[in-house]
């Protein structure tokens, strides 16, 4: 892999994933023969896919014939956790005039070092599921009412189909971590011929 930081060892590609506090450093070489770099600057786009408006932008520079994104660590610290879809710009520098090469998805991750949980939503959600599950026959009261509010709870037959979903969930992700680190997952269809 070589040392990351290094913008000769800048992996090529959009990352699919990125950490917040990283520096990050990427490199773009499928648009450097039509796209000459000394003529055109290369910008990367990415908005957060709930709607909000967090954004980022940033402009490459020439690394060679290709094109070098780097973001610096205080700058990725800003970044909201999420998933982004991002776009490719080229601006054409003589007048400005602006066309989008390629377009795609990003997650931004939270770090470790400043997150109190660092398990999957789909985890979480499923302990907290199983525990009320498990004290369900200390308190077995559906809804009441006090003062004019009330407040409903979920029935164990929707707490089941809820556990379920986030059980489906978690497996999910941990064949994806699995298949992501080279490793086996249950889905895994061994062959021999």
């Amino acid at each position: 892999m070589g040392n990351l930081f290094d913008s000769a060892n800048a992996p090529v590609g959009v990352p699919t994933e990125v950490v917040i506090g990283d520096f990050i450093q990427f490199k773009i070489t499928q648009f450097s023969s039509d796209y000459d770099n000394t003529l055109f600057t290369m910008r990367f786009v990415a908005r957060i896919a709930t709607g909000g408006n967090t954004e980022v932008k940033v402009d490459a520079t020439a690394s060679g014939d290709d094109y070098l994104f780097s973001i610096a660590s205080a700058a990725s610290s800003a970044f909201t956790v999420g998933h982004y879809h991002y776009q490719l710009e080229i601006e054409r520098d003589s007048d400005n005039e602006r066309v989008v090469v390629d377009r795609g998805e990003i997650d931004v991750l939270t770090d470790f070092d400043n997150q109190v949980d660092p398990r999957h939503h789909a985890e979480i959600m499923l302990d907290k599921i199983e525990s009320i599950l498990e004290g369900k026959a200390d308190s077995d009261v559906s809804s009441y009412s006090i003062n004019g509010r009330s407040l409903s709870k979920f029935s164990p037959d929707e707490l089941v189909q809820w556990r379920d979903y986030y059980r489906r969930e978690v497996a999910a992700h941990k064949r994806k971590e699995a298949i992501k680190h080279g490793r086996k997952s249950k889905a895994t269809i061994l062959g021999r011929f």
